[in-house]
């Protein structure tokens, strides 16, 4: 396929649900455009569910429909097996067929969201918030409510894994690994044993010490970027694995950290313009402060730089 891609004689479209960069060759992926396909959102499975209706000449009221659009977690494949489901069950009965919440909630044994709209997103507010505030109880009690109401396991861990970063951080960083971890494990057990692991990462993460300093780093350096920040690599910072780098101070005066004491070693790191704007500022919250005070003693080494290690 490469040398027709590259002329041009065929368009190549693929898609697949695994990652390109690991399950495509590698020689296709760099001659190639890559777009990441996101979930739908409700307009668009609204839309998609009504069409499929449309094809059957059957009805739904807005209530089901909304059940249907809920319960799909941006999945149109999902929100028109529930339809599928919940079609077969309303034809069973004589007379037009109109499908009901009652044939939505069968179709998805039950699982789905009771709650309408707005309490839904309070409810899930409620949740990530109770977490970040060290509640367990309150968190542990939201969790259900949205189990409970048919939320998407998948959903819950993922907003858990962003929590882990966004709220636990430095302060503990196996906060994320324990995220990850659940979600995992959300993907293999499946409801409903995968109550017991979201409940478990949910009270773990409200336990453990809180810091945003990842959070706020992240704000800055990006607003500094998007502010048109220079992105020009330092010379002594530049690939210089190729032959006659050198030759154009490419790699130059470089200092390689693993032969100082600590390995460590005084020089610039950022572009010349970004000198001096500190972007990351720990917090003394659980291990954070620990694992900064280290950095502190690592880099604080008084007068020049020490001498290579023999």
């Amino acid at each position: 396929l490469l040398p027709a891609t590259e002329t041009g004689e065929i368009t190549l479209i693929g898609a697949t649900t695994e990652n390109p960069y690991f399950e495509v060759n590698a020689a296709l992926i760099s001659r190639t455009t890559q777009w990441r396909v996101h979930p739908l959102d409700d307009d668009a499975l609204l839309t998609l569910v009504k069409r499929g209706l449309a094809s059957r000449g059957a009805a739904a009221t807005p209530e089901a429909l909304q059940h249907i659009v809920a319960s799909a977690d941006g999945d149109g494949r999902a929100a028109l097996t529930t339809l599928d489901v919940a079609l077969a069950l309303a034809g069973s009965t004589p007379g037009p067929v109109e499908i009901g919440v009652d044939h939505v909630v069968a179709a998805r044994d039950g699982r789905v969201h009771h709650q309408s709209a707005d309490s839904h997103y309070d409810q899930v507010s409620a949740f990530i918030k109770s977490v970040r505030g060290s509640d367990p109880d309150a968190a542990l009690f939201w969790l259900i409510c949205l189990l409970e109401a048919g939320e998407s396991a998948r959903f819950i861990a993922r907003r858990l894994v962003i929590l882990a970063s966004e709220d636990v951080g430095l302060a503990d960083p196996t906060g994320l690994l324990l995220a990850e971890s659940a979600a995992r494990a959300v993907e293999f057990v499946g409801l409903p044993e995968a109550r017991l692991t979201l409940a478990h990462a949910t009270v773990a993460l409200s336990l453990m010490a809180k810091s945003n300093s990842i959070t706020t780093a992240l704000t800055r350096a990006s607003e500094a970027v998007r502010a048109g920040a220079s992105s020009t690599v330092p010379a002594h910072l530049r690939d210089a694995h190729y032959a006659s780098a050198s030759k154009i101070g490419h790699g130059v005066n470089y200092l390689y950290p693993h032969e100082f004491d600590n390995s460590w070693v005084q020089q610039q790191y950022l572009p010349d313009v970004a000198v001096g704007t500190p972007y990351y500022e720990s917090r003394d919250s659980g291990r954070e402060a620990h694992l900064a005070e280290q950095w502190r003693q690592r880099t604080h080494l008084p007068g020049e730089n020490p001498a290579p290690v023999e």
